[in-house]
């Protein structure tokens, strides 16, 4: 098989890395992909929104399968688009993809269809919405409708918080047209958990557990960052939770998406919060999870190849999903700023340490080759460290050992990524 994937970052490298495992790919091409992945893809000059020019390559170059890794694309309509040219695309098409394009239709449908989530009310009027908070608990929740980057969330302790993040949100625009509509939600609380499925329309396959941190800064403080770090498995997601889930949250979302016409094909992001109530669903991400995916993915026995066709064909129920017995944690190493303003060009080195490191590895997140070929810095996010153990307190040992080999200007990360752990 020849394919192509659609993104540039962390989660596009350990997709692309673990599809190059596969003995049926032959050849990978990325657009645009990042230095990490031209270790394992031919990178392409064409943006993740440029769906004209991927068709075009696709055709021109005999591509078999195209991976839409980012929420944008899938969003606007990427798979669409593939699928229109008589192309194979991995991913929910646009219509599907709005389980994670809006808050407001994700919640209607959990309401709807009895999914257990969080107390909301939406509104697309600022002062109703202020109106309404003078009357709400405190802390409570602000989401941006639309995509943000994995950003668009404003926990807020007071009245006044509250009624600044609304205009923030919805005056001041900091997330654009995302905020043309906000969900204010009821704050819960509990233990986060991220769980990703592979899903085909009808049939759901529950990878592991995993768990992100989002804030900036350690001890869980900071701004919401795309995530800082992860750990996997989690040890809070235990049977009972997993058979709740399964009976509740899992399959009831596919039946549901079918039942509104809008059979989900790819990948559903479950972000669940362990209430003293039971689990309850935080979020819905149409796609794989970043950072999440750089602990699940080296965990995992399958054909990542075998399993986005099955996922296209209808035929997951065939499949059993594979784990390794051991744990996985991944440790981010971020420019010092982010996720605000940083600087962006310093030299990276340490990366050829990872290449003969069994269970260790490196996934590229912002990075680019200058143009005398060294690797330089060129995001918020620059490399996720990850690596394996035993178990998690092991894996976490390794991933801040081999955190450690690797130099730039301003390396920055979170000291605490998998603390959790000792309180399980």
């Amino acid at each position: 098989m020849k394919i192509l994937i659609i993104g540039g970052g962390g989660r596009e490298h350990a997709i692309a890395w673990k599809l190059a495992k596969s003995p049926k790919v032959e050849k990978i091409y990325c657009a645009p992909g990042n230095a990490g992945i031209a270790e394992v893809a031919e990178c392409i000059n064409i943006g993740v929104m440029e769906f004209d020019k991927q068709v075009s390559f696709a055709k021109e170059h005999g591509i078999d399968l195209t991976v839409v890794a980012p929420d944008d694309p899938l969003a606007a309509g990427a798979v669409d688009a593939f699928e229109a040219a008589g192309l194979r695309a991995f991913g929910p098409r646009a219509n599907a993809a709005i389980l994670e394009g809006s808050k407001a239709f994700s919640k209607d449908l959990m309401k709807k269809y009895n999914i257990p989530t969080a107390a909301y009310e939406t509104f697309t009027d600022p002062d109703k919405a202020i109106q309404y908070l003078e009357t709400a608990k405190m802390p409570i929740v602000l989401k941006a409708d639309g995509l943000a980057l994995g950003k668009g969330v404003l926990i807020c302790n007071s009245l006044k918080e509250a009624k600044d993040g609304v205009r923030t949100l919805m005056l001041d625009k900091q997330f654009g047209s995302a905020g043309d509509e906000i969900v204010i939600e009821e704050f819960m609380t509990g233990r986060e958990v991220s769980v990703l499925s592979f899903v085909d329309g009808k049939t759901i396959k529950i990878m592991t557990s995993a768990q992100d941190h989002k804030r900036a800064k350690d001890g869980d403080k900071g701004l919401n960052t795309g995530g800082m770090g992860t750990f996997s498995p989690s040890p809070f997601y235990t049977p009972e939770v997993d058979a709740f889930c399964r009976e509740r949250i899992y399959q009831p979302t596919v039946d549901a998406m079918r039942a509104e016409g809008r059979e989900f094909k790819g990948i559903i992001f479950f972000g669940l919060m362990l209430t003293a109530d039971g689990p309850k669903v935080l979020e819905y991400n149409a796609r794989f999870g970043d950072p999440e995916t750089q602990v699940v993915l080296p965990r995992m026995k399958n054909d990542l190849a075998e399993l986005f066709e099955a996922c296209i064909d209808g035929t997951l129920d065939q499949t059993e999903l594979e784990f390794e017995d051991n744990a996985a944690v991944c440790v981010v190493l971020a420019s010092e700023g982010y996720p605000e303003h940083y600087e962006k060009g310093y030299p990276v080195s340490g990366l050829e340490k990872f290449k003969d490191a069994d269970g260790y590895y490196v996934f590229h997140a912002g990075t680019k080759f200058d143009e005398k070929g060294q690797v330089v810095t060129n995001g918020g996010r620059v490399l996720g460290v990850t690596a394996v153990g035993k178990d998690l307190k092991k894996a976490r040992v390794n991933a801040y050992q081999a955190a450690e080999w690797v130099e730039f200007g301003n390396k920055y990360m979170r000291n605490d990524i998998g603390y959790a752990i000792d309180e399980a």
